[in-house]
């Protein structure tokens, strides 16, 4: 199926799954950069990466700081994440908060599938919020995860229009913009430690943790140095706190 421009000026809100996952042909650039890389790369590209080094820990000094981590091989297409976010957040029938892309990739053998798991980036220089009119995207002060105060939210869509990684939708029943906020109102902030989604993984493909604590798995996967940890879409300079790499 291919999707043409006309397609894509289409409200999200309007548009099929698969059509979603047919726009990582389009409109999603996986480019891949280091947050720990190799010794040759170390040097150069950890700021590509915007993982949680001297310079980035005084500039987002957020404990803690959520972040996820997708081991995108270990992805099955089972839609577990996808039915655990939906029961969790109340996420309407023609809403997403977050979806699984497919791409075709060439193998020994011919081709294979590849599935790679999408949502908000939780950027730390968030264009939504930027663009927000009323203020109701906001970047919340304590644990960095981008935040919509519906109450405030009018609809104009600006965010969506500014999102690179087209994580936002019009949620109908609330009269707002809706978005991933790492479950924070209805997990996080009731004392569970996971998200809804990757409590969900059956095979680990979603990790969620801290990028303030050392300790913290997420935070020693992205500063490993022997296998390429990459983000969506580095030239938008949003620095995001989602991160991929092979398992």
């Amino acid at each position: 199926m291919k999707i043409n421009t006309e397609n894509l000026k289409e409200d999200m809100n309007t548009v099929s799954k698969i059509e979603r996952r047919e726009f990582l042909k389009i409109g999603f650039l996986i480019t891949g950069v280091f947050a720990g890389g190799t010794v040759l790369s170390l040097a150069s590209n950890i700021r590509g990466a915007f993982a949680s080094t001297g310079e980035f820990t005084e500039k987002y000094p957020y404990k803690p700081h959520y972040s996820m981590l997708i081991r995108q091989n270990l992805c099955v297409d089972c839609e577990r994440c996808i039915e655990a976010c939906t029961k969790t957040n109340e996420v309407p029938s023609y809403g997403y908060r977050t979806i699984i892309l497919e791409k075709v990739v060439p193998d020994a053998i011919g081709q294979k599938r590849e599935f790679i798991p999408v949502l908000c980036n939780q950027c730390n220089n968030p264009p939504c919020v930027r663009v927000c009119p009323t203020r109701a995207s906001y970047k919340d002060k304590n644990n960095g995860i981008v935040m919509i105060e519906r109450k405030k939210c009018i609809g104009c869509k600006a965010c969506v229009l500014a999102c690179p990684y087209n994580a936002r939708y019009f949620n109908e029943e609330v009269h707002a913009i809706d978005k991933c906020d790492f479950c924070f109102d209805t997990r996080l902030s009731k004392g569970e430690k996971l998200t809804g989604c990757a409590a969900a993984c059956p095979t680990g493909a979603r990790k969620f943790g801290d990028i303030s604590d050392p300790n913290d798995f997420v935070y020693q996967m992205i500063h490993q140095i022997e296998k390429q940890v990459w983000v969506m879409r580095p030239e938008a300079g949003t620095k995001p706190n989602v991160f991929y790499m092979k398992a």
